[in-house]
């Protein structure tokens, strides 16, 4: 299989063996191994059953979009994990669905996308908005990328972007998604002003020589006492 920067690596493999149907589950886990389905077009849903450390670590490197082998049941298939269950708490995985390539054929897959580099724009205190995180393509089976990388060192303005057009694909595939969709953008920062409250103005408040009049009142302070003392600033003037 080829890896995104098209360099032939090892394809993953699972030993696998048929499961009855009526076998215990409960059984097979305490065993070390997890239950599973593969199916495809040219397939016939088979149970089967896996060594479930040897799935955990496939799964991890693997995710949905890297072609797997599964060996142990007629024919060598090549499969994509299209579905795992986990447990709740632990999640640990349950249980695993295999969907079974058809030889010959293109695939139609959402591949996820992985930001690289780092935008000047950024740097100058921009932000850089991501607004897709995956396209969908066809392509065939052993060209499937696992990711496929976004370079956004060269952004470096307030509008530039990078569309799903500009994304490099594997020699086979065919773009999905819509070329015109825009993956990531620069957008300028703004900071916002944080205006002070300003109290209220209550129609009817006493005005400031009153409030002190008032405040003066309730405390037992006769009234002559508590209001500004108006005649010394008249005796001050002369």
């Amino acid at each position: 299989m080829c890896s995104a920067a098209g360099i032939l690596s090892p394809m993953l493999a699972l030993e696998i063996k048929v499961r009855k149907p009526n076998a215990s589950v409960d059984a097979l886990r305490k065993s070390g191994s997890m239950p599973a389905v593969f199916y495809g077009p040219k397939e016939a849903a088979t149970s089967i059953a896996i060594d479930a450390l040897k799935f955990d670590r496939v799964w991890k490197e693997a995710g949905e979009t890297t072609v797997i082998q599964l060996k142990g049941v007629g024919d060598v298939k090549e499969i994509l994990i299209h579905d795992v269950q986990f447990h709740p708490v632990t999640s640990v995985p349950l249980h695993a669905d295999f969907y079974v390539l058809e030889k010959g054929k293109k695939i139609r897959i959402r591949v996820p996308l992985k930001f690289v580099g780092v935008a000047p724009a950024e740097k100058a205190g921009n932000i850089v908005s991501k607004v897709l995180h995956e396209i969908e393509i066809e392509v065939a089976p052993a060209e499937l990328p696992h990711d496929l990388p976004v370079d956004i060192s060269n952004l470096a303005n307030v509008g530039e972007h990078i569309t799903a057009g500009q994304i490099k694909l594997p020699p086979s595939a065919t773009l999905i998604t819509h070329a015109g969709d825009i993956i990531v953008t620069i957008i300028e920062f703004k900071e916002e002003k944080i205006e002070e409250p300003v109290a209220p103005i209550v129609e009817g408040a006493p005005v400031a020589g009153e409030a002190a009049a008032a405040a003066g009142a309730e405390a037992g302070v006769p009234k002559a006492e508590a209001e500004p003392k108006k005649e010394a600033k008249k005796d001050a003037k002369k």
